[in-house]
């Protein structure tokens, strides 16, 4: 099997979609992928940051990770999205990078690359299939090749039921989660292995 590239892009306000990304790109590793672990760039005012100790603290838990750029989105062959949902949608500070890759999608440097997607939101009825098919819609756009986990492996059952990508509430990525997300990373990096062979 070719070792695919794979970016794990993350969002995390609180820490969820970190423990997300951390989860994938063990699971990505182990299935054989080159990994890049990239999180997204914090576009809120700083003072609003610092006025919450849990936003400014998790921002610190991340700050050795670097963040993501065109360069990684171009490196790629596979791409693993993890953010909350802000009222149904994906976080204003992914969409703000999604909105800078414009040159690359007109150089057509975005398509026929993999592509799945994760998200949290406070309940699970709090928007968490729409952000997940809204980022699918975006990658569409792109020309990538979307890799659901659909419902092929009990994991997926065990962590809720989410057959478009992984979803949790809140606060916490227990061990369902956790099998789930591997699943999903690792479904990813045999299908992008197939189309890099």
């Amino acid at each position: 099997m070719a070792q695919p590239k794979i970016a794990i892009v993350f969002y995390s306000t609180y820490g969820t979609n970190h423990a997300v990304a951390l989860a994938a790109a063990e699971a990505a590793e182990a299935a054989g992928a080159e990994v890049r672990l990239r999180r997204i760039p914090e576009t809120a005012p700083k003072a609003v940051v610092e006025g919450q100790d849990a936003w400014k603290n998790q921002l610190e838990k991340m700050s050795d990770i670097p963040e993501v750029t065109a360069d990684d989105m171009e490196w790629a062959e596979g791409y693993f999205f993890s953010g909350p949902t802000r009222y149904g949608v994906s976080a204003s500070q992914m969409r703000a990078f999604i909105d800078t890759l414009g040159g690359l999608w007109g150089a057509g440097k975005l398509a026929n690359k993999t592509f799945t997607a994760t998200t949290s939101a406070q309940n699970a009825h709090g928007g968490q299939e729409a952000t997940i098919l809204g980022l699918y819609t975006t990658a569409m756009h792109w020309g990538c090749v979307i890799v659901p986990p659909g419902y092929t492996d009990e994991a997926i059952f065990n962590a809720g039921g989410n057959p478009y990508g992984f979803s949790t509430n809140a606060g916490g990525v227990d061990e369902a989660g956790k099998a789930a997300i591997a699943h999903q990373a690792k479904r990813l990096v045999e299908m992008t292995a197939k189309l890099v062979a």
